[in-house]
């Protein structure tokens, strides 16, 4: 089985009350079932999300059978992402060069090392 990794980047609101409760829905056991079900079925094999300040970095691997495309059209009609999405949208904002409706933002590589010589 082959995988590829996306890494994608959106804010969180600068307020430490704000971030110490999305760090708590994000924990083990925290967050939504159907939608950690969800990224599941969508071919995603691990997730993982990182915070510095208030820059979140999310790293995807994911197999074949991934597109984004019908994960975000899933993902609509899926009343439980609906309402989790709407939860972090109260903690999450926009980079500052997102157009409209847009979140998390596909990151370029710019540096790998095993291309390196």
């Amino acid at each position: 089985m082959n995988t590829t990794r996306h890494c994608l980047a959106t804010d969180l609101k600068n307020n430490p009350e704000l971030i110490a409760k999305y760090k708590k829905y994000h924990q083990p056991g925290n967050g939504f079932p159907a939608v950690a079900k969800s990224i599941r079925d969508a071919g995603i094999i691990e997730m993982e999300i990182y915070l510095i300040e208030n820059r979140l970095f999310m790293i995807m691997e994911v197999d074949d059978s991934f597109n984004p495309a019908i994960k975000a059209k899933a993902d609509e009609a899926n009343t439980e992402v609906q309402k989790w999405e709407t939860l972090m949208w109260q903690f999450q904002q926009a980079l500052p060069w997102a157009k409209a409706g847009e979140k998390w933002l596909p990151m370029e590589q710019i540096f790998k090392l095993t291309e390196q010589p």
